[in-house]
């Protein structure tokens, strides 16, 4: 593994820090995969801030977007974030007209949570963006090796004990 020399803003290795490279966490695979989400979202919320939004903003919206009608809780379970950051972001995209919450018909104590159209729009948009930044990000693999990596995190994020 060659050391990172020429720096840019959603890889905070710096020259000085690039003897690092030499230390164990390199192997650590929880390090590459924080590392390596950490690079991610940073080129996907450079992107996304042209219209408002964050990654975790942009999930929530996806998932509102998605047709599947999910309700506050299931995003948090999905997301694995906290219900009251759910409840948060779902306020802030309510505020901009961009996901309403609706009954749940299948529980009547829960609300779901819709794209508008205008989310729809927004999220359309907006998964371009992220795709670009992907792009950047993944830019070092192959197709081949882009559709493994989604194989196998996918694999482990869905499919490991929790």
């Amino acid at each position: 593994m060659s050391p990172i020399t020429e720096p840019d803003e959603a890889t905070p290795v710096v020259r000085g820090e690039s003897r690092l490279m030499e230390a164990g966490i390199v192997g650590d695979i929880e390090f590459l995969l924080a590392r390596a989400r950490a690079v991610g979202s940073v080129r996907a919320n450079q992107g996304l801030a042209d219209v408002g939004l964050k990654v975790r903003s942009y999930s929530v919206l996806a998932l509102a977007c998605s047709g599947l009608g999910p309700s506050q809780r299931e995003m948090a379970g999905f997301l694995r974030l906290d219900p009251s950051q759910i409840v948060a972001l779902v306020d802030e995209l309510e505020r901009r007209e961009l996901v309403a919450r609706e009954p749940d018909s299948r529980d009547r104590r829960s609300k779901v949570v819709t794209g508008t159209r205008a989310g729809r729009t927004l999220q359309t948009k907006a998964a371009r963006m992220v795709r670009t930044a992907e792009d950047r990000s993944l830019s070092p693999l192959s197709e081949t090796e882009r559709e493994l990596l989604r194989d196998l995190l996918r694999r482990v994020a869905f499919e490991s004990p929790t």
